[in-house]
C-alpha cells in the first residue's frame, strides 16, 4: 500500500472529511505535514499507521474510520499518541 501514498496527497477519513496532507512514508507509518498541525501540536508532525489506510483513491488516501476518529489515532513522532 504504502507505493501507492505518496508527497502532496490529501488524508481524508472514510467519511470523505479532511484529516491531514501526506509530508512522505517512513516505514509503516504516513508523516502529515504540518501545516496541518493546529493548536498547540502546531508547528510538527504527526503521523498515522499504514495499517488504518482503507485505499487511495486517484490523488487522496482514505483511511477506514472517519475523521473525528482518524484524528485520534494519529500519533507523535514518538510512536506516542498524539495527546487530544
Amino acid at each position: 500500500m504504502n507505493a501507492k501514498v505518496s508527497e502532496g496527497m490529501e488524508v481524508i477519513g472514510a467519511d470523505g472529511v479532511h484529516v491531514g496532507t501526506v509530508d512522505r512514508v517512513e516505514g509503516e507509518r504516513i508523516k502529515l505535514k504540518k501545516s496541518d498541525s493546529y493548536g498547540r501540536h502546531e508547528g510538527h508532525h504527526h503521523y498515522i499507521e499504514l495499517g488504518f489506510v482503507a485505499g487511495v483513491e486517484g490523488d487522496k488516501v482514505r483511511l477506514s474510520a472517519n475523521a473525528d476518529i482518524a484524528v485520534t489515532l494519529e500519533e507523535e513522532p514518538s510512536g506516542k499518541p498524539v495527546d487530544l
